[in-house]
């Protein structure tokens, strides 16, 4: 007989909730494992004596978690969410009748936070993750990657420059101070300006570009304008992706067990390189403090540089970075002396060092320089120089590290890092952006991305935790055959069966 299920909503007067969810449930182990009682005394002195009491510290931070273990951006949703997981509430510490706290309060208590509340919460689940045995700590892989800010291209606006306002005005007969301008409105140096209006205006005449084609294409530069929604936020492309303001998100992961060992936001218009002293430098802080030493990082070209790698090895750490594609690591025709530190050319005249320069981007070069009267009556002045008076070279402050990486990128293990650091660091950021809700950040300014991402890397590795399971040692017993018997003992056996068969055949 075909049954029908009939529902009739009773209230349950005997219910727990710990009886309804199983032992192995994710959240109901990570209960167990993590020990949030700490924030309540790291969090005192954010809060008055008095008044209503607020949101409980180790409630929010569950519920942040929660919605970056659950993908889930949006604070609403995520608590709509929650109201109905039995094993989300039993995480809170909530009963199926009491009410979850509005969205409006996640966010408040997001920005009473300071970043070094989130950091220690960090740096917790890291000592955990060291405690089983899944941090090594001595190869780290570094990389970056944009994540979207949460502000939209269409509302960027033209900086203006500095309008020259007078530090009081004459109201009737007394002095008043000047309003100062709205913290919203950017300004920039009136020669930048002009300088990128021109450089902007060429650009679109030439043919193919890309305002010969649209009239109403906008080319948009961090130089010239900026967000009022996230004045931190920074217009950057990456190949391949659509031109969007973004953030920069930088990663340290252990070679070992992938784990993310450190990870900060920076500006999305900066180079990877300029981060990586302070980078590095966070990271030995939190392996000391964990017993480990740091012995090998790699990274990709993005990070290539001289100070780097002068950086680096002074501090006893091997840079397994390569070098950038522009990089020659001998001139065509000329020799260098290092006793001397000059150059030799194919007419074996001299180019002694002469200077240091620095270049737009802040790098120290060396300038070496011929003497005039050498070029001047030199045959090879047709095919050296033609166009000048004598010969110059200019080569990076650093260039004997960068020849020693170049070096170390053409080895047989310099190979293998590369393809560590590609199956490492790469997955985790994958992971972050599309799993980890890293896709888009929800808050706004660069210390609220700081948190967001801190508070992924968590996520990220609190699930690294719950998942690992230490390998087993298994004993095997492995039969060996007899030992073989002496020569004397086998020849007399041998000699007494010889004998046992000729007394049979009598």
């Amino acid at each position: 007989m075909q049954g029908h299920k009939q529902f009739t909503d009773q209230v349950v007067s005997q219910f727990r909730l710990s009886e309804r969810v199983p032992p192995h449930n994710l959240y109901r182990r990570l209960d167990k494992m993590l020990d949030l009682h700490f924030l309540y005394e790291a969090t005192q002195d954010l809060y008055s004596h008095t008044g209503q009491p607020s949101l409980d510290p180790v409630v929010f931070f569950k519920l942040v978690l929660v919605g970056y273990l659950e993908n889930s951006t949006s604070d609403r949703r995520l608590l709509e969410q929650c109201a109905l997981r039995l094993d989300i509430l039993l995480f809170l510490g909530y009963e199926l009748d009491e009410e979850l706290p509005w969205h409006s309060t996640l966010s408040r208590t997001r920005q009473l936070y300071p970043a070094a509340l989130f950091e220690q919460l960090f740096d917790r689940v890291f000592r955990l993750c060291v405690q089983q045995g899944l941090v090594k700590g001595d190869t780290q892989a570094l990389d970056s990657a944009p994540v979207k800010a949460n502000a939209s291209l269409d509302s960027v606006c033209e900086k203006r420059p500095p309008a020259l306002v007078p530090p009081f005005t004459v109201v009737g007969q007394e002095p008043v101070a000047a309003a100062p301008p709205p913290a919203s409105l950017r300004s920039a140096p009136a020669h930048q300006l002009r300088y990128e209006a021109t450089r902007q205006a060429k650009r679109q005449r030439e043919p193919g570009a890309l305002g010969a084609h649209h009239a109403q294409a906008r080319l948009l530069s961090n130089k010239t304008h900026y967000s009022p929604t996230d004045p931190d936020a920074r217009i950057s492309v990456k190949p391949g992706k659509a031109r969007a303001l973004n953030y920069l998100c930088s990663l340290a992961v252990d070679t070992a067990y992938g784990v993310i060992s450190h990870v900060q936001a920076d500006l999305a218009d900066s180079r990877n390189s300029l981060h990586l002293p302070g980078l590095v430098q966070h990271l030995q802080q939190r392996l000391t403090a964990n017993d480990l030493h740091l012995r090998d990082v790699v990274a990709d070209t993005g990070y290539s540089n001289g100070f780097n790698y002068v950086l680096l090895e002074h501090q006893d750490i091997m840079p397994w970075i390569p070098v950038f594609g522009a990089y020659k690591p001998v001139i065509d025709g000329f020799t260098y002396q290092a006793s001397t530190d000059e150059y030799r050319c194919q007419a074996d005249k001299p180019l002694p060092f002469r200077k240091y320069r620095t270049t737009a981007d802040g790098n120290w070069m060396k300038h070496y320089r011929a003497f005039y009267q050498d070029c001047q009556h030199c045959p090879f002045k047709a095919s050296c120089v033609p166009y000048a008076d004598h010969k110059q070279l200019n080569r990076s402050a650093f260039d004997a590290a960068y020849h020693r990486a170049w070096h170390r990128q053409r080895s047989r293990q310099g190979q293998h890092m590369r393809r560590v650091r590609q199956r490492t660091v790469e997955p985790v950021f994958g992971n972050l952006l599309h799993q980890y809700g890293l896709r888009r950040i929800n808050v706004r300014g660069q210390a609220g991305a700081h948190k967001s991402m801190l508070l992924a890397a968590i996520a990220y590795n609190l699930k690294k935790l719950l998942r690992y399971r230490p390998q087993r040692l298994l004993r095997l017993a492995i039969a060996l055959p007899p030992p073989p018997p002496p020569p004397l003992g086998r020849l007399f056996w041998l000699r007494t069966r010889h004998q046992l068969a000729k007394m049979e055949s009598r």
